[in-house]
């Protein structure tokens, strides 16, 4: 495995590599086993697979966040070794934005809602980010995580937007024993907090079943319900059409639907999803 710092040895790398078929796993790093999904399932439909490994500071509106995310370089290579990747691609943030990107994307409807709304400016980071990932791999296929649901239908939109010539795959959310979400930020949690940030899916799920008798609203509102206690805080729950993200009023609106919450449990925001339909 080959570890890269910067565009034109990577670049280098990947062209002596050619005619291969080569898929990309942007990470922040941080790794687990939601990542290596992603990992084995780039190696299962790509001749060579390559894992970004960078933390990037235009997607976060809180510089607190953006310094409390967690860094583990060392771990995530040997991780990466053992998944099977063949380049990790870890550049300096100079070596992003040697300049301020000052670009803004028009992504529609997508990037307005639930995590564009409560998030000013993060899906504009991202599509930075990706898209200068797109440029400087030229991969044929993209791997992402359903957890982060809606900045699947944002990249998406992003290359419709930019004409990019890449698949991007989504791949099922993965799972802790307790239910929740795998996710980089569960090392932030105390012992107790993630313990309790367990019940979150616990009650997506038995949303499923109240939703069968009850209307969209009712089902809203008993999610929130159901998590307003300490240590959580509910940014939002908010039931959408899984294509388009708008939110809907009646089951019977769309042949998609799913449902999205994003919760403080203490001071670190956790995101998840599940689908109804």
């Amino acid at each position: 495995m080959q570890v890269i710092n910067t565009i034109a040895a990577l670049q280098t790398a990947l062209q002596s590599a050619k005619p291969a078929v080569v898929g990309l796993v942007p990470t922040m790093g941080a790794l687990h086993e939601g990542h290596l999904s992603l990992i084995k399932k780039c190696t299962s439909m790509c001749d060579i697979c390559v894992a970004s490994v960078f933390v990037n500071p235009t997607q976060f509106n809180d510089k607190g966040d953006l310094e409390r995310y967690p860094r583990t370089p060392e771990a995530d290579c040997k991780l990466l070794e053992e998944a099977g990747c063949n380049i990790v691609f870890m550049p300096s943030v100079e070596e992003m934005y040697p300049e301020p990107d000052t670009r803004t994307f028009e992504l529609g409807p997508v990037s307005e809602v639930m995590e564009g709304k409560y998030r000013p400016g993060h899906f504009n980071g991202v599509a930075q980010i990706v898209s200068k990932l797109f440029y400087a791999v030229q991969p044929d296929k993209a791997f992402f995580g359903e957890k982060d649901f809606q900045q699947i239908a944002v990249i998406r939109s992003m290359v419709k937007l930019l004409n990019i010539n890449v698949e991007i795959i989504a791949c099922p959310i993965i799972r802790e024993k307790s239910g929740l979400a795998k996710s980089s930020r569960n090392t932030l949690l105390t012992d107790e907090q993630r313990k309790k940030a367990a019940k979150i899916s616990k009650v997506l799920s038995k949303s499923c079943t109240f939703a069968k008798s009850h209307s969209v609203k009712r089902t809203i509102d008993w999610v929130a319900a159901q998590l307003d206690e300490e240590p959580f805080k509910l940014d939002y729950y908010e039931i959408v059409d899984g294509i388009t993200l708008q939110p809907v009023s009646k089951w019977s609106q769309s042949d998609s639907i799913v449902g999205c919450i994003a919760i403080y449990c203490g001071q670190i925001r956790l995101i998840d999803n599940i689908r109804y339909k």
